[in-house]
């Protein structure tokens, strides 16, 4: 719920807020240990994609890094 929260509050009207993959990161870190130790080892950057669906679920973006 942390996540979906994180994510609806950096998406308005279709448009992705920078950062967004950084908030949702840190919602996810929360919850699991592994993935907070993970996250800051090398190279330093963990994969992270986020796909983004409008409210019919037709999917509309993707935003993410590859490690």
């Amino acid at each position: 719920m942390s996540v979906d929260k994180a994510a609806k509050g950096m998406i308005r009207n279709g448009e992705v807020s920078e950062g967004l993959l950084n908030t949702v990161e840190m919602a996810f870190r929360a919850y699991d240990p592994c993935h907070a130790c993970a996250t800051h080892a090398l190279p330093g950057k963990t994969p992270l994609v986020i796909s983004i669906y409008d409210s019919a679920g037709s999917w509309c973006a993707r935003s993410g890094r590859d490690g």
